[in-house]
């Protein structure tokens, strides 16, 4: 399990799993739960890239939100790993 403490959001952190590649159990700490719940269950099984194809860059309040805080967990996990 890996875990990225966020920044510029509601939410405090993101744990998260890659396993073949596939982003799973992903869980925010604080935040919104409808919406950090719903990112969470929409984005099981996908594969690494098209998750941060599809929520990198996604704004809320400034330049970031949960989304793309997730986005830029999942790079981080790739470039270490």
């Amino acid at each position: 399990m890996a875990t990225y403490r966020t920044h510029g959001t509601c939410s405090r952190a993101i744990n998260f799993d890659v396993v073949d590649g596939k982003v799973t159990n992903v869980e925010f700490i604080g935040g919104c739960a409808g919406n950090t719940n719903g990112v969470a269950k929409l984005v099981e099984g996908m594969e690494i890239d098209e998750v941060i194809n599809r929520l990198k860059g996604i704004p809320c309040r400034g330049n970031t939100s949960c989304p793309d805080q997730l986005a830029r967990a999942l790079e981080e996990y790739k470039n270490n790993n």
